[in-house]
């Protein structure tokens, strides 16, 4: 789609991938691609999975470009920073599966870009993962100290992020930063395996209107009352009750065959 985050999609794939070699490292304008690129995976109809990765086997992506920073004015960066998050919030709510396959070091914003996908698949390798912005005089500002604090804890977000800790990537799987750790021959390979993976949640074999239905579920209530949780369940799960996908599992559920979903 543009010059710094390109969109290509791959039988209900769609497959971003941030492009400023060396360490791709994010500004302004590639904030804005990566912005139009969740727009139109969200509007089409055809894309149910998407996978959001880095260019090159080094870097997934390295956070803010520090140069742009350091030359910006103050008004500049702190809508640089909301723009960035209202991104960041319009990929977590889109209500299709993200998987951010991480091909290499992921610090600071990347880190962020990542806490904000679904699922998080690692390459095994001599990467490291950390929110290390406190060695800059800064915080995290993308939404690191929420999110990274709604996944491991406040106690062990605190360690992490004041003392900029960057960890190994088994160490980050330990600490549940990453869900899956795959070794493999070629970053190529990887990219390959983890949109095999992502195939799996797609129609026929998967019922991609569930598992969005589930992301909007969880996504939307972890941090609200249980009664109102549990009151969106409900609604989603009467809508899924309603659609062709849920008509189709109970009829191959009592017919003893594989069902074959649609997404509708």
């Amino acid at each position: 789609m543009g010059t710094l985050v390109s969109y290509a999609t791959d039988k209900g794939v769609a497959v971003f991938t941030l492009t400023d070699p060396p360490v791709n490292a994010y500004t302004h304008e590639m904030f804005k691609e990566l912005d139009a690129c969740v727009l139109e995976a969200r509007f089409d109809d055809d894309v149910h999975v998407i996978v959001v990765t880095g260019h090159g086997d080094q870097y997934f992506c390295a956070g803010e470009n520090i140069h742009m920073l350091k030359e910006a004015d103050e008004s500049f960066k702190y809508y640089f920073c909301l723009h960035a998050s209202e991104t960041l919030l319009r990929l977590e709510n889109t209500p299709k599966l993200v998987i951010a396959a991480i091909n290499g070091h992921c610090v600071g914003g990347g880190l962020e870009l990542a806490l904000a996908c679904d699922l998080r698949i690692a390459r095994a390798g001599d990467y490291q993962v950390g929110l290390p912005e406190v060695a800059l005089g800064i915080m995290p500002g993308m939404g690191g100290t929420q999110r990274l604090t709604r996944l491991v804890g406040k106690s062990r977000a605190m360690e992490l992020v004041v003392e900029g800790q960057n960890i190994a990537m088994d160490g980050a799987q330990e600490a549940g930063l990453v869900h899956k750790v795959w070794t493999t021959a070629s970053n190529e390979d990887f990219l390959a395996q983890v949109t095999e993976y992502a195939h799996e949640f797609c129609p026929p074999t998967r019922s991609a209107l569930a598992v969005g239905q589930i992301k909007r579920a969880i996504q939307s209530s972890s941090e609200v009352p249980l009664d109102q949780g549990l009151a969106l369940e409900r609604e989603l799960q009467q809508r899924l009750f309603a659609s062709q996908d849920a008509k189709e599992g109970f009829a191959a559920f009592v017919q003893k065959r594989d069902a074959l979903f649609r997404g509708r």
